[in-house]
């Protein structure tokens, strides 16, 4: 095929830059999905975008291409560029401009005296070869009319269409368009704000950078609009260890983002399972609007239930989804108030309880009490007892304290 930088289909170049330019193990000789002309083209096709952040390494595998990023010179997320490259028919085009046109300076007309016009003044005149159905031009009325470039009223039985300029952001925006594009989970939207002014702003630079969620963005919005309607929603997943997909009928209840990977998460209610689930976005191929669900506020309270014993994302591995119950007895010296302020704002679930003015206990019933480790680990030193209805945690826990006290410690008994 003809090397072409525009894409149709976004899905396709989500998966392929993950594999090959995000995960960066992949080589030319692991494109199985059709020949190795086809990878050059996508290969050449990601370059056009992002030639600058490329770099390549080469192993006994052959010459593997990732993207490299320096979150220090780097403050716009350049994986964006992806969504701005889509392709559109020498029909569509001609169309945009043309009604656009019509509608200029406050220009106030009905469907017919648009598609007269269209015939008349410009297809006419310009002898064009395009002979666009009435049917088509209705359609990208409509399409317009949904993603906001254009309004329409009501007017007796007919509606009245009319551009919805907005004009550019205020300056006083510039600084929020710029965060937003690159914190928010649709940042995406951030992005093509910042087209319109003729310098993006330089405002941020970010310690912890997380690019990959512009992946996800297509993803992210349906699964919105899908809330904002009050609907159920078909999805095509990623099984276990990614050896296929299945199809999952849910309710959209939240969406999670981690603070220490930025991944992004959905809470849904499964409704085969009949309970909530989280699913990873990444895992997620694609999103079907489905009916609206009247019992909605039912499967909101499910969700909330759910949520009083969820530390991460995680529900655990027992079938029975019982929660594991935890307590961690911590003492505190003279002056270390502070150690109790930290316990009560760091909590997710659970509870904090004063035995005396030395001594308290964190007491937590979750779903899996592995997720708690990372942030148990951050008072050590000041743990006097630590209890889990999970054994392997508190083994864990314990041997770890063992050999840290092995490597860096002296012959004590302090640890029992």
């Amino acid at each position: 095929m003809s090397y072409n930088e525009l894409i149709k289909n976004f899905e396709k170049i989500r998966d392929y830059m993950r594999d090959f330019y995000v995960y960066g193990f992949r080589t030319r000789s692991d494109f199985r999905r059709k020949s190795g002309r086809s990878y050059d083209d996508e290969r050449r096709r990601v370059e056009s975008w992002l030639s600058e952040y490329m770099s390549f390494r080469n192993d006994a595998n052959g010459k593997s291409v990732f993207i490299s990023v320096d979150s220090r010179t780097v403050s716009h997320n350049p994986l964006y560029k992806a969504f701005k490259a889509k392709s559109f028919t020498d029909l569509d085009i001609t169309l945009h401009f043309y009604i656009m046109d019509i509608l200029a300076e406050g220009c106030r007309l009905t469907f017919r005296e648009i598609t007269d016009r269209i015939f008349r003044d410009y297809l006419s005149e310009a002898g064009s070869d395009l002979e666009p159905d009435e049917s088509t031009i209705r359609n990208k009325l409509k399409e317009y009319v949904g993603c906001g470039l254009l309004g329409a009223e009501k007017k007796g039985r007919e509606l009245i269409y009319f551009r919805s300029d907005s004009g550019l952001p205020e300056k006083s925006w510039e600084e929020a368009v710029a965060f937003y594009s690159e914190e928010a989970p649709l940042g995406v939207i951030g992005s093509y704000l910042l087209d319109r002014y003729e310098k993006p702003p330089e405002y941020f630079a970010f310690k912890h950078h997380y690019l990959l969620n512009a992946f996800d963005s297509e993803i992210l919005a349906a699964i919105v609009e899908c809330r904002r309607r009050e609907c159920r929603m078909e999805i095509t997943v990623l099984t276990k260890g990614q050896r296929g997909l299945r199809t999952d009928v849910v309710f959209p209840l939240k969406i999670y983002v981690s603070t220490q990977n930025g991944r992004l998460h959905l809470m849904a209610y499964y409704y085969r399972a009949r309970r909530p689930w989280m699913y990873r976005l990444d895992h997620i191929k694609q999103v079907r609007v489905g009916e609206r669900e009247e019992e909605r506020a039912f499967y909101d309270s499910c969700g909330e239930r759910f949520r009083e014993a969820l530390w991460g994302t995680s529900s655990g591995s027992s079938r029975s989804r019982e929660p594991e119950h935890l307590e961690m007895t911590i003492h505190m010296d003279e002056g270390e108030a502070f150690i109790l302020r930290r316990l009560e704002r760091e909590k997710r679930c659970g509870k904090v309880e004063i035995l005396d003015k030395h001594t308290c206990k964190y007491v937590a019933d979750v779903y899996d009490a592995q997720e708690l480790v990372p942030w148990l680990r951050t008072f050590i030193g000041r743990i006097e007892r630590l209890e889990c209805s999970n054994g392997h945690v508190r083994r864990e826990f314990y041997r770890d304290l063992e050999e840290m006290d092995a490597m860096y410690g002296e012959d004590s008994d302090d640890f029992s």
